[in-house]
């Protein structure tokens, strides 16, 4: 049933009655009804004028071919997944919009064009359908490979709905497991059954949107007869049950999301008994065959010994769960130096540790005296991301490696412990980089932190205060970023003249579970001290001055780029904020908003108010201050970060008479677009908008 305005009325007097904060009139609280027709006219008011702005440059079709060109290109590296004898993959390209679920042989996927078999066809079943399915993954069952489960999404929503298909018939299972759209998910317990956790009803999600009830499917019966296995409290963010399929070490785990940060895992044995996994709750708890290893967040004390935030413990699974706390320390982490990601292999463990965000990649060999020997990975360059995947766990020491930088395409390339990696795949250059140098730099933070940035430009740029910028943050959540290739950002706009930068701020995890920590809740101010602290060293070596410099971001770096507006106008001479959180004083009530408020804080305690209005971009806004031109962009079908906050700040900011545009993409999700095409118009948009304010 579509929300009405009455019930969003009703929500924010309820909301204002904690006392946590006055209750304010909103006037722009209709435009959170997603699907209602007042606000969709309003949003597509606003979509017609920002292409009458943009799409009508005379640049923007050419800019909008290529892009779709980069994005349809059959030279793109496929994401393949080993299963039995063949290589998924999942693929759109100009033919085929929607996407083709595909598989091949290896031997066939190191051809310069191999064959591949389809398997599903989006497309058609779009067709046959009317509704625009996209593709949320596929779960297959080993090692069968026969059994599996399809995800799909109407729209790219975060919502989805689960069918089976039988790789052996290549077909759907006309009776087979079938979940109504909601979001949960199913997993295999085994070829009859599966572990369900969905949308069963009234009382059955938890205050962020997600399952809280986990339950046994026996194929063939109704849905409603599923046995339930776990019930979690519904002020959980949710709950999540797999088995780990692994032969000889079976286990069925059941994953506990209390808040971001904060979980519990607990082993369902085969009586139905659950037996917690006492590990602490905000330790990143993972198990492989005989081996438990937990990823600190927080410093662990066992006997006389304490463990920093940022190590990498291991220990006997069956041990410690019969009380033994004998750990051995993988990893500790050092003052520029942490642990991207572990992945196992049969054998190994692979460590990509970033040292100054640069990576490197470890091995390590467990030895039968309990002892553990370490190795460098051979081949992983300078000022590259590096990314490491198992090809199979259960099976084998190999290994995928993909490396990729700013100006380097991105390489895929297969290995097995022990022997040299070979080259599969590399991208073509979808841009000239030549006379580009990408370099690393350090900006001095208020509180004499440093932080790091990238700086791509050309070698023999002129520091006149004039080249256009273009500035990228995130900075939450313990995310990354590290240098990656993008055939977009070169196109349109290194390959136009223009300068591009990554800052490191704090709220990532470039440095590790401190980086985040130091930006946490009332602590957030200090993620965009550091973004502002990158802006002004880049305007202090005079790579750039503020009329030229413009700054992006979506999701959380949509809060960053929303709080840089209204807290750092005079740096900046365009902004582009993307599916943006907003209005933090409603987050917490839209969508999946109660799940991020270990990050942010809760608006309804007072105290948490207190901060949260300090970054609410949404009432920090005011009329008759001069904030640069902004651009903001949202999806109506994002079921994650709520489309009101942008719409809301694109309706406060043009009453008060900002330079402002607009524009939601009806379908996509928290991705933005749901095809190609959508993603290419809004790319094109994006750098349209940002090359008329900055060149």
């Amino acid at each position: 049933m579509r929300p009405t305005l009455a019930c969003f009325l009703a929500s924010a007097l309820l909301a204002g009655s904690t006392g946590a904060h006055a209750v304010t009139v909103d006037p722009y609280l209709w435009l959170e009804d997603v699907e209602g027709d007042k606000a969709l006219d309003w949003v597509r008011a606003q979509n017609a004028q920002s292409q009458k702005v943009l799409a009508t440059d005379p640049a923007f079709e050419t800019l909008r071919s290529d892009l779709r060109a980069i994005l349809d290109s059959d030279a793109r590296i496929p994401d393949i997944d080993k299963l039995g004898d063949y290589f998924y993959n999942f693929w759109r390209d100009k033919k085929n919009p929607a996407g083709v679920w595909r598989r091949t042989t290896l031997a066939e996927f190191r051809k310069p064009a191999p064959q591949w078999e389809v398997l599903i066809d989006l497309d058609a079943l779009n067709a046959a359908e009317g509704v625009t399915w996209v593709w949320h993954g596929v779960d297959c069952l080993k090692p069968e490979a026969r059994h599996c489960l399809v995800a799909l999404s109407r729209g790219g929503a975060d919502a989805d709905i689960t069918r089976e298909f039988d790789l052996s018939t290549k077909s759907w299972v006309a009776d087979g497991f079938n979940r109504p759209e909601a979001k949960g998910r199913l997993s295999w317990r085994d070829a009859d059954s599966v572990f369900l956790s969905t949308d069963f009803g009234p009382g059955s999600l938890t205050s962020s949107g997600y399952p809280r009830i986990a339950k046994i499917w026996q194929r063939g019966t109704p849905m409603a007869q599923a046995r339930t296995v776990y019930e979690a409290p519904d002020t959980d963010v949710g709950i999540w049950i797999y088995r780990d399929h692994t032969k000889g070490f079976q286990r069925d785990l059941i994953y506990r999301a209390i808040a971001f940060y904060n979980d519990e895992v607990h082993q369902l044995l085969d009586d139905g008994t659950l037996v917690k996994v006492d590990a602490p709750n905000t330790a990143k708890k993972s198990v492989h065959r005989e081996f438990l290893s937990l990823e600190l967040r927080e410093p662990m004390v066992v006997g006389d010994k304490t463990y920093p935030a940022g190590a990498l413990l291991v220990t006997n699974f069956d041990a410690f769960m019969k009380g033994a706390r004998e750990f051995t320390a993988l990893f500790e982490p050092t003052a520029n130096r942490s642990l991207a990601e572990a992945t196992w292999t049969r054998n190994h463990l692979l460590l990509n540790v970033l040292e100054d965000v640069k990576s490197r990649v470890l091995v390590l060999t467990p030895n039968s005296d309990g002892s553990w020997a370490t190795a460098v990975l051979p081949g992983t360059p300078d000022l590259a991301d590096v990314g490491i995947d198992a090809v199979d766990d259960e099976e084998s020491d190999d290994y995928f490696m993909t490396v990729s930088s700013y100006l380097t395409p991105t390489t895929l390339l297969m290995g097995s412990v022990g022997k040299p990696p070979e080259v599969l795949k590399q991208l073509p250059a979808f841009f000239d980089a030549s006379g580009l140098v990408a370099t690393q730099h350090f900006a001095t933070s208020k509180d004499g932190t440093r932080i790091p940035y990238f700086l791509v430009a050309r070698s023999d740029l002129v520091a006149d205060g004039k080249n256009p910028t273009l500035l990228y943050g995130y900075g939450g959540f313990e995310v990354s970023e590290t240098p990656h290739y993008s055939g977009g950002v070169g196109r349109a706009w290194l390959s136009q003249g223009g300068v591009y930068a990554v800052a490191n701020i704090r709220g990532g995890g470039e440095y590790g579970p401190r980086w985040h920590k130091a930006a946490l809740r009332e602590n957030r101010p200090r993620a965009y001290e550091d973004f502002a602290a990158v802006a002004e060293d880049l305007i202090a070596r005079k790579i750039t001055s503020p009329a030229h410099l413009g700054i992006q971001g979506g999701s959380n770096g949509g809060l960053l780029t929303g709080n840089m507006t209204v807290m750092y106008p005079q740096l900046f001479g365009a902004v582009v904020c993307q599916v943006p959180l907003l209005d933090m004083q409603r987050y917490s009530q839209l969508l999946a908003g109660a799940s991020w408020m270990a990050e942010y804080g809760d608006p309804d305690k007072p105290a948490d108010w207190a901060f949260l209005k300090g970054f609410s971009p949404y009432h920090n806004v005011k009329a008759g201050v001069a904030y640069p031109p902004v651009l903001f962009m949202t999806s109506t079908r994002d079921d994650r970060v709520h489309p009101g906050h942008a719409r809301k700040m694109m309706a406060r900011m043009t009453g008060q008479g900002h330079d402002v545009l607009y524009y939601e993409n009806i379908e996509g999700g928290h991705g933005g677009a749901a095809n190609n095409e959508q993603a290419a118009i809004m790319q094109a948009l994006s750098w349209t908008f940002l090359k008329q304010k900055l060149f």
